[in-house]
C-alpha cells in the first residue's frame, strides 16, 4: 500500500520537528533487522533522548531541504536507512547502539551530522568515548569540592600561621631581653 500526498507530507514535518529538537544524527543501515529488533533499539536509545526514524531515504532529503545544518546528511542517504536522532545525551547514545551492534551484529554505522559536519565512522566512535553528561557532572562537582576544601584548608592555615609567626618573634624577643639581662 503505497502513502497519500498527506502521508507523506506528515512524515516529513515531523522528521523536520525532530532534526530542530536534535543535536546529532546518525544514520545505520538496518537492513535485516526484525521488527523486535528495531523495537529493541529504540528501548536502548529512548534514556539518552534517542529517536529512532525508519524512513526513506527521499522524505529525509525534503526534510533537510534548505537546512544547513542537516544537508551533509544528504550524503548518507542510500539503501537502507534508519535515523538516530539524538536530542540530549548524544555519548550514552552512541554507546547504547554499540552496544546494540554488538548483539545483533546486523546493522552498519553509515555515518552522522552534527552542527553541519559529516562525521565518518571514527568520528562517531571518538564522540562515543566521551565521557556521559552524568559522568562530567560528577567529575566537575567532585573537583568543586576538591577546590573548597583547599581554599577551607587555606584559610584555616592563615590564622594557625599567624600565631606560629607571633610565637616565634615572642619567643626571639624574650630570648633577646634574657641575653640583654645576662650581659
Amino acid at each position: 500500500m503505497s502513502r497519500t500526498i498527506e502521508d507523506k507530507k506528515e512524515i516529513v514535518a515531523d522528521l523536520k520537528e525532530t532534526l530542530s529538537e536534535s543535536s546529532l544524527a546518525l544514520v545505520i543501515n538496518y537492513q535485516g533487522l526484525t521488527v523486535a529488533e528495531i523495537t529493541d533499539l529504540r528501548r536502548r536509545l529512548r534514556p539518552s533522548g534517542t529517536v529512532c526514524k525508519v524512513a526513506k531515504n527521499t522524505l529525509m532529503g525534503i526534510a533537510i531541504e534548505g537546512d544547513e545544518k542537516w544537508q551533509p546528511l544528504s550524503e548518507l542517504l542510500k539503501g537502507s536507512s534508519a535515523f538516530l536522532l539524538v536530542k540530549e545525551d548524544f555519548s550514552s547514545a552512541i554507546k547504547a547502539y554499540q552496544d546494540f551492534q554488538k548483539v545483533t551484529k546486523k546493522t552498519e554505522l553509515r555515518g552522522g551530522v552534527m552542527e553541519g559536519r559529516l562525521l565518518k565512522e571514527p568520528d562517531v566512535k571518538a564522540l562515543g568515548d566521551l565521557p556521559s553528561k552524568e559522568q562530567l557532572m560528577g567529575q566537575i562537582a567532585g573537583a568543586i569540592n576538591a577546590l573548597a576544601t583547599k581554599i577551607a584548608v587555606g584559610i584555616n592555615e592563615v590564622p594557625g600561621s599567624l600565631a606560629r609567626a607571633l610565637q616565634a618573634v615572642a619567643e626571639a624577643e624574650k630570648d633577646g631581653s634574657a641575653e640583654s639581662a645576662g650581659e
